[in-house]
C-alpha cells in the first residue's frame, strides 16, 4: 500500500522541517507531497532540497498563493498520476499531530474517506479563542441543517481518501477553494455513495506561522453549501 501525505504551504519554514520526519516515522507507507504557494521565507526551497536528499519527500512548485482548495486539487492529481492507494490531506503547523496517522490507516479499511474530527467526542480544540471555536462548531450546525450531510465536522481538514473517491469526483468541478473545499469534496463523496467515517482527533492551535483564516473564506463557506444543497435538489451530483 502507498500513502501520500499532501501538504500545502505557504510561509511554512518553521514548521515543515519538523514535521515531515514525524510523519514518515509513523510508517513505512507515508510518502509527503509538499504543494508550495511560491513561500517567500524559503519553505518551497528548503522542500526541494529535502526532496533532493530523501525519496519519500515531494514537492510540488506553483506560481502563487491560489488557495487551499486549489492546492490539494492539484496534490491530488499528482498523486492519482502515481497510483497512489491512499491520499491524505494534512496542514504543516502541527494543528494536525501526526500520532492521529495509524488510526486513519486502521480505519481506511473499512471507509472510503476518513476524516479527523474535532467534534465526535465533544469540542476537542486547544488554544482558539472563543469566537473562532464558535464559529467553526456553529458553521458545522449550519453545513449540516443546509446539505444534510452526515458528518459532525465537514469543515476538518486532516481526511484520508481512497483513491477511486477522487477517481469518482469531477475534480474540474470543484468549485471552492477556502474551508469550504471541506464541505464540498466530503459532500461529493457522499453523493457518489461512499462510506464516510469520522474519527476523533485532538485539534492544537499552531504556535508558529500565521492563520489562513479571512472574512473572504467564511464568506465563501456561507453561500456554499447552499450552491450545494441547490445541485442535490437539481441533480447536479
Amino acid at each position: 500500500m502507498k500513502a501520500l501525505v499532501c501538504i500545502p504551504t505557504y510561509n511554512e519554514i518553521e514548521n515543515l522541517p519538523k514535521i515531515i520526519p514525524e510523519i514518515l516515522a509513523r510508517d513505512e507507507c507515508f510518502s509527503i507531497l509538499v504543494i508550495d504557494d511560491n513561500s517567500p521565507d524559503g519553505t518551497g526551497k528548503w522542500a526541494a532540497e529535502e526532496s533532493a536528499r530523501n525519496d519519500r519527500v515531494h514537492v510540488l512548485h506553483r506560481e502563487k498563493k491560489a488557495g487551499l482548495g486549489q492546492a490539494y486539487l492539484a496534490g491530488f492529481g499528482w498523486a492519482l498520476e502515481r497510483d497512489y492507494d491512499l491520499i491524505f490531506e494534512m496542514d504543516a503547523d502541527f494543528s494536525h499531530n501526526p500520532d492521529f496517522l495509524p488510526e486513519f490507516l486502521r480505519t481506511a479499511k473499512e471507509a472510503d474517506l476518513v476524516i479527523g474530527s474535532r467534534y465526535i467526542k465533544g469540542v476537542n480544540v486547544i488554544n482558539w479563542p472563543m469566537g473562532r471555536l464558535l464559529l467553526s462548531y456553529c458553521a458545522n450546525v449550519y453545513t449540516r441543517l443546509i446539505t444534510g450531510l452526515p458528518l459532525r465536522d465537514a469543515t476538518g481538514g486532516f481526511k484520508c481518501y481512497h483513491r477511486q473517491v477522487l477517481e469518482a469526483i469531477d475534480l474540474d468541478a470543484v468549485r471552492s477553494n477556502g474551508y469550504s473545499f471541506q464541505i464540498e469534496m466530503s459532500f461529493r463523496a457522499w453523493r457518489k455513495g461512499y462510506s464516510i467515517k469520522e474519527i476523533p482527533i485532538v485539534f492544537v492551535d499552531r504556535e508558529r506561522g500565521t492563520s489562513k483564516m479571512s472574512g473572504t473564506i467564511v464568506r465563501e463557506a456561507i453561500w456554499m453549501v447552499w450552491r450545494l444543497r441547490l445541485m442535490r435538489m437539481f441533480g447536479r451530483l
